[in-house]
């Protein structure tokens, strides 16, 4: 089972999916529903019951600290799962997921689910598969932190992002707030960065959103450098 595309680097992040056609085989009967942007799916702690299939939009999955600071965790687009580790082990939830666009979305019942791997057997390697490649995230996420600074931290985290929500012009619609919440960082570090950036002609900014200009040295950045 592959996750995302053929051609992408192992060393910058990557969605995890299951394939097309058993996503379609577990939500295969389910009712789609359409929420609002906006619209919280579940809150970290509370009790889970449910798994969901991204049809179409975009959701946010973000932790938070007890004194209430944010960590987005990952983004997910369609034919993505949200949900999967507390509909897995009925444990209460471990981040909280919110839409961020308009989205349609399939669930299923942690009975159903287990009903439907039950007489499915692949989609309970693929399960697997999608777990193993959720905590490989994890790990990198928890390297990056401990191993690398803000430059290369933010340069693949905007590498990503580029590929998964950039607009037909190549803008990704996101503010400097936000992407320090996706790097654990404060908007302050992150806004000198991306100047730096700009004024050498790697990215372009505006309101609410950037560009990159030069995905070459951006990657560049974004790679680990061999202390010599």
């Amino acid at each position: 089972m592959a996750f995302g595309g053929a051609n992408e680097r192992n060393d910058l992040p990557r969605l995890a999916r299951i394939d097309p056609r058993l996503f379609d085989l577990l939500f295969s009967g389910c009712k789609v529903e359409r929420h609002a942007a906006g619209q919280i799916l579940f809150v970290q702690e509370d009790p889970s019951d449910r798994i969901y299939g991204v049809m179409s939009g975009t959701v946010e999955i973000s932790m938070y600290s007890p004194g209430g600071r944010k960590l987005v965790a990952n983004i997910e687009l369609s034919h993505s799962l949200v949900g999967e580790i507390g509909a897995l082990d009925a444990r209460p939830r471990t981040a909280t997921a919110t839409c961020l666009t308009v989205c349609d979305l399939a669930s299923l019942g942690r009975k159903q689910l287990f009903d439907r791997i039950e007489k499915n057997p692949p989609l309970a390697r693929a399960m697997i598969e999608l777990l193993c490649a959720r905590l490989r995230w994890v790990s990198g996420e928890l390297g990056d932190q401990a191993f690398f600074g803000i430059e290369a931290r933010l340069a693949k985290r905007l590498v990503f992002l580029a590929g998964v929500m950039a607009d037909g012009s190549g803008w990704i619609p996101i503010s400097q707030s936000e992407l320090g919440e996706f790097l654990g960082a404060t908007r302050e570090s992150v806004n000198k960065t991306l100047n730096d950036w700009r004024n050498r002609s790697i990215i372009a900014i505006k309101r609410g959103g950037l560009r990159i200009r030069n995905a070459g040295a951006l990657r560049h950045i974004a790679e680990p450098q061999d202390d010599d």
